[in-house]
């Protein structure tokens, strides 16, 4: 479903992208509406989907998980039950960040974080080895981090 979108919308989205905890009042002010109208945008982007949530995002460093390390994974195995039993196991271990299914040379690349890399040696050895139907991995340790930030709007 393709959202349309008009210039008041978009001035709501990018301002609770900014921050999801900023009052109506305020909210209504920088779009220059009233409170009622706004409460009702976004009441309306929340009921079509496009707003899905509101969260708190943390900071990686504060909690010492410093060590990123992507990781190539080759599958043995790449018929729809295959696949849909290694992400169903991939969603279950909490240090993976990200995991996408990849066209091309390697299956699937997944974000790991870790505090160190004792500790990512530990999570491939005794998790990510362990998920089914995966018959090689390479793994590419990220020096810095030039250009991280969750999705913003505008």
């Amino acid at each position: 479903m393709n959202v349309k979108l008009d210039a008041l919308d978009r001035k709501i989205l990018a301002e609770l992208t900014r921050n999801a905890r900023i009052p109506i009042a305020e909210l209504a002010r920088k779009v220059g509406l009233s409170k009622t109208p706004v409460a009702l945008r976004i009441r309306h982007l929340e009921e079509i989907g496009l707003i899905t949530g509101y969260r708190a995002i943390l900071s990686p460093l504060k909690l010492g998980l410093t060590h990123v390390t992507y990781v190539e994974v080759s599958m043995s195995d790449t018929r729809e039950a295959a696949l849909q039993q290694f992400n169903a196991a991939v969603r279950t271990i909490p240090e993976i960040e990200e995991c996408y299914m990849i066209a091309g040379g390697f299956d699937y690349l997944v974000k790991v974080r870790s505090r160190d890399m004792a500790d990512f040696r530990r999570i491939m050895a005794e998790k990510i080895s362990g998920l089914p139907h995966i018959s090689n991995t390479s793994s590419y340790v990220s020096m810095e981090a030039v250009v991280e930030q969750t999705f913003t709007f505008g």
